[in-house]
């Protein structure tokens, strides 16, 4: 690969990234139309990269490409909301036993910092940062269980997870309501693998509650507003 072809992967990784980082943080809402040339215009970039980029993220599944229509972030329907919450129940409970049985030191100081930035957002009145940092608790949980394809896969579902939420949340207060990653950090810290599965278990379930799956979306904001520009 020529030093060209290098700074261009680089530029679309780096869009993907910080189009990811908007549509994780619901800055960029489900079904929001991303128009290649208003995209490079915003980050400066040609449009080659920016296809790039919306290719790397129809590949995790964040952004949609139609024929003739563009692209778009990614809008689950309520059947596949389910599926992902599914998902989720089956893997993560038995994750989190797994991870209470190698968890360390210093995984408690990381998951202990995510859950200080989750709280500093909610203060700050930013609920979608809080959101972001929510799931990369989950995913820093099945990083500590050690099971590499396990791990790819929560963490996918988190990412499908943060659009069903952005659609479907019903209620806003759901995060300063629940303690659960508080009760999960004790659990993980008393390698107390019992306690880790079960408080999972009710977290899913809290997380689904919150979800009015007969909701439709809102009006997206425009590309400009959403990031920042």
């Amino acid at each position: 690969m020529d030093d060209a072809s290098r700074a261009m992967e680089g530029n679309s990784e780096t869009v993907a990234g910080r189009l990811a980082l908007a549509i994780h943080e619901h800055r960029l809402a489900p079904g929001t139309k991303l128009v290649e040339d208003e995209v490079g215009e915003i980050f400066g970039v040609s449009r080659t990269v920016v296809r790039a980029a919306l290719q790397q993220l129809a590949h995790d599944r964040l952004v949609t490409l139609k024929r003739n229509r563009g692209a778009s972030v990614a809008q689950p329907t309520i059947r596949e909301a389910r599926e992902v919450f599914e998902a989720r129940a089956l893997l993560e409970p038995r994750t989190a036993r797994s991870a209470a049985a190698r968890t360390t030191p210093a995984d408690i100081a990381r998951l202990q910092s995510h859950i200080d930035e989750e709280h500093d957002a909610l203060h700050a009145g930013d609920a979608g940062r809080a959101l972001r940092l929510s799931g990369l608790f989950h995913i820093e949980i099945a990083r500590i269980a050690d099971q590499d394809t396990i791990c790819a896969f929560v963490t996918q579902l988190v990412a499908r997870s943060s659009l069903i939420i952005a659609l479907y949340w019903q209620r806003r207060n759901a995060l300063c309501e629940s303690h659960a990653h508080h009760a999960l950090l004790r659990a993980l810290a008393d390698h107390d693998g019992d306690s880790a599965e079960e408080l999972m278990k009710g977290h899913l379930l809290d997380l689904v509650s919150s979800l009015d799956l007969r909701n439709l979306p809102g009006p997206p904001r425009t590309l400009a507003e959403a990031l920042g520009r």
